[in-house]
């Protein structure tokens, strides 16, 4: 049985950790506002974006369509960015997305095909290096990052690109979380390369509403050509974004689960402690009274 002084420096422990817990909260509650205003500002961009490029897809020319939309004939080699964040004690955040790249990873090695893994963010690549560190083919660190930006991504991107212009692989995949509230974040696994377009409930509701007829000028390739790496920057960007969304989201509900717990485990020490002192004055009047009695 701990003694009274144990169980008094646990109790101080566990109000220190209390603490803590409860400043993280607050501090992701203030960063959230401002990353959950920031994902959903580029959202319509976004999907925007993916509907004109939607159309134009449709008037190209297969033929002479650029390679980032047709893609290179194979499906034989796959790359997967995994972004996920630097930092941990975000609840289930980055196992969620590491889980759903594990299985795609699984599925395409069961079907013989070749994975390269390209992980963005320190906590995705720590979990993914237990296993398939093999396939790792680099890094991006985001450490210095103290805000998400457009150049971030554009250098990601611009990174994305020119393997794929010197063929190493054939699809690339990127995977995070979307922001929907504090308590949910769905993983999501989108497809980059070869470009697919209108691949959301979003874009196709926006594509509805855009039913006005364009005439492009210069031609479509052409068009498309020029677009299509913004496109890829911009879709990295939007989902570094609900990343950070996210992330800010998760941490708060963690953090606010651990400092109720430490209040529930504060009381229970505290009652724990009151009923063992209690024990002690209890004796300790015994033994007094014992020994006047042998007097």
């Amino acid at each position: 049985m701990p003694s009274l002084k144990d169980l008094k420096n646990r109790i101080n422990s566990v109000k220190s950790t209390r603490k803590i817990t409860k400043a993280m909260q607050m501090g992701a509650a203030a960063k959230l506002r401002r990353a959950q205003e920031a994902a959903e500002a580029a959202r319509p961009y976004a999907l925007r974006l993916d509907s004109v490029l939607g159309r134009l897809a449709e008037g190209a020319n297969p033929d002479t369509a650029p390679k980032l939309m047709s893609g290179t004939g194979a499906d034989q080699t796959h790359l997967l960015i995994v972004a996920t964040s630097e930092r941990g004690l975000c609840g289930g955040f980055n196992s969620s997305i590491v889980r759903l790249a594990r299985i795609r990873i699984n599925e395409l090695l069961a079907q013989g095909k070749t994975v390269k893994i390209l992980p963005v963010g320190r906590k995705g690549r720590e979990q993914l290096r237990r296993e398939f560190r093999d396939y790792m083919i680099d890094h991006v660190d985001l450490a210095d990052v103290k805000r998400v930006d457009y150049p971030t991504a554009q250098t990601i991107a611009q990174d994305v690109l020119s393997r794929f212009a010197e063929a190493e692989f054939d699809v690339a995949t990127l995977f995070f979380n979307r922001f929907k509230s504090v308590i949910s974040q769905i993983p999501t696994a989108q497809q980059i390369i070869p470009a697919q377009f209108g691949a959301t409930d979003e874009a196709e509701e926006a594509e509805d509403k855009a039913s006005v007829l364009y005439e492009y000028e210069p031609e479509e390739d052409a068009i498309l050509a020029d677009l299509l790496p913004r496109a890829i920057a911009t879709q990295i960007f939007t989902a570094l974004l609900e990343n950070a969304a996210s992330e800010q989201g998760a941490r708060m509900s963690a953090m606010d689960n651990a400092t109720r717990n430490a209040g529930d485990l504060i009381d229970r020490l505290t009652l724990e402690y009151n009923r063992s002192r209690q024990a002690a004055i209890t004796t300790e009047l015994i033994e007094i009274i014992a020994g006047a009695e042998a007097l």
